[in-house]
Order: structure tokens, then sequence, then C-alpha cells
């Protein structure tokens, strides 16, 4: 039987601003009613990747499909079976809660009751309250009905849950996860916050200067972080020492042999994914050539073509962050 095609699928994708290359050969397949998370330091294609995506920018070369279709000649049923929440919109400040987001659902054949919506989403009691008068996390709320209004078949998240006090955030992941479970929504999340990934995706990547360095499931990359221990105790002359073992039962039993007594200061410590999230950004950044690139990329802005290219709900500009 022939597997599903991926509802993301992408193979050797190349962004170049004139001699800096932002991306350089990133492969990745997203299945339907999964949740990914794409995670990466600033500078490291992220923005750029998600941007290609969802047909905002041209790509230099390689082969991407989202849903079927290649985002360059996306039309706009294509770009309607999208929903983005951004990390920032053009405010519409006089527009009221509720009225806004029925004008959102106006753009889509099918679109969520609005009224119902922001009862899932926590405004309901604002629904008659200007926009300009909601706090940052009910605006991220809002952010996040206007990427769902329309039942998207693919969702992307940039940051999410900016601004979302514990409980709010502990809401929102029960929100997305009921998504892709019970409706088969897609999810493409980028985020800096390493718990929140642990939290909802079903697989991780790791984007680190235009290519993926990493990429599994949660459990995976932990065992894979927790791999090697590192043992950390002071000799005998009162330095420091630390060394990373695959064994560190054994290596501590040998150091009370050769010592003969009680090892000072003994800790013994696994790697978390964060330390090794923190290893491979840190290593890249020791590069100077590395990150001339990406700030040099980063300058360059927008490619005018881009503009041509815009989700049918989209009224407000991206945040052009090219991370």
């Amino acid at each position: 039987m022939t597997p599903p095609e991926p509802v993301v699928r992408v193979r050797d994708l190349r962004m170049s601003y004139g001699s800096s290359e932002v991306l350089q050969g990133v492969d990745l397949d997203i299945h339907r009613g999964e949740i990914l998370a794409l995670l990466g330091p600033n500078g490291a294609g992220k923005t750029t990747t998600v941007e290609i995506l969802e047909g905002f920018r041209r790509r230099t070369s390689g082969d991407v499909h989202v849903l079927g279709t290649d985002p360059v000649r996306g039309d706009d049923a294509w770009r309607g079976r999208l929903g983005l929440v951004l990390q920032s919109w053009r405010d519409h400040p006089r527009w009221r809660v509720g009225e806004l987001l029925g004008h959102f659902a106006e753009y889509y054949p099918d679109p969520r009751d609005p009224v119902a919506l922001l009862e899932l989403v926590g405004l309901a009691a604002q629904a008659d309250q200007q926009v300009s008068r909601l706090s940052g996390g009910q605006r991220r709320r809002l952010d996040v009905a206007l990427g769902i209004v329309g039942r998207p078949e693919l969702l992307f998240l940039d940051e999410p849950t900016t601004g979302f006090d514990p409980e709010a955030r502990h809401v929102f992941h029960a929100l997305v996860e009921k998504l892709a479970r019970d409706e088969g929504v897609t999810v493409l999340l980028t985020t800096h916050d390493l718990t929140e990934a642990e939290r909802l995706a079903d697989r991780i990547a790791v984007l680190v200067d235009g290519r993926i360095r990493v990429s599994g499931t949660p459990s995976e990359l932990a065992r894979q972080a927790a791999a090697r221990a590192e043992v950390r105790w002071t000799a005998e002359d009162g330095t420091p020492r630390r060394e990373r073992t695959d064994d560190p039962s054994r290596l501590v039993w040998e150091l009370h042999c050769d010592i003969g007594g009680p090892i000072a200061d003994l800790e013994v410590r696994r790697p978390t994914l964060e330390d090794t999230y923190l290893h491979m950004v840190n290593a890249e950044n020791r590069h100077p050539a590395d990150a001339k690139n990406r700030h040099s990329a980063d300058a360059e802005g927008r490619h005018p073509a881009d503009a041509e290219n815009r989700h049918p709900a989209d009224a407000g500009e991206r945040e052009d962050s090219a991370a």
C-alpha cells in the first residue's frame, strides 16, 4: 500500500541573497495530523523557510510541495487551506473583536462560527470590545482565532503563546492538540521555547545555519541528549575537573579507587534536550564567517516579487525578521 503524500514535502531547499546562502539544502516532511516544531536561533533560516512554505517568499532552488502544490503557484483556493498565527499583524484598532473575526470568516467557504470560536479561545467577554483595548495576551488569543477561523488543513504557528499566562498557555496547547487529533490539522510550530516544543510536538527539527541538524520525536532526541553523562569533581590539588562518559558509574568507581576515599564535589549530570540544542547553536556561532553570512542575508529583506503572494485573509503585513 502506497503511503499518503506528506502535507509538506521539501527537498534540497536553498535560498540565497546575493552571495549569502541562508538555506543550504533543507529536507523536511510533515504528515497529516502531525505537529512539527521547528527550532533554531535567530538567523538560522526559520522565518525564511516558513515564508517559502506559505508562498510569501520565492526560493532560489529546491523542490517544495505544500498540500500538493508548489507554493509559488498557489492560488487563492490553496491559500485558503492555510492558517497563519504570526508574531505580528497590523493592528485594526477601531474594529470590535467579534466584527473583525466575522470579517475574516467571510473569506472562507466553510468557516467556524465566530461566536463559538471566541468562546473557544476565551474571548467571548471581549466580543464587543475594540481591538485596541485588548491586553497583550488577549490580542494573541485573537491572533489564534483569526488563524483557525477558516478551518485550515495546515496551520503555521509562529511563537503562538507569547504573552500567555500559564493557564492560557495550557488551554492553547489543548486546543492545538485537539485540532491535530480530532480534525487532522497539520501544524508547523516555530518557537524558542523547548518546553513548549516537547509538550506539543510529535517531532522536533532543529535548523542551524540553514541546515536541519537533527530531527526526531522529543523522546528520541531526549535519549540522544542523555546518552553521555558529564561527571564533575574537584581533584586533590583543588582543580575542578569534568569528563564526559557513556558509563558514569564505572568512571566514579575508578575515581574512588584512585583517590582512595571520598570524591570532592562529585556531580553526575546528564545533558537535557536544551543542553544539546544550545551546544549545536553555540558550536555554529563560533564560526564568524557563518554569522556574517546570516547577518548579511537578514539585511537583504523581502524579495520584491514576494509581495505578489498574499493569504486571502491577509489584512496585515508579516513581521519581516528573517529568523
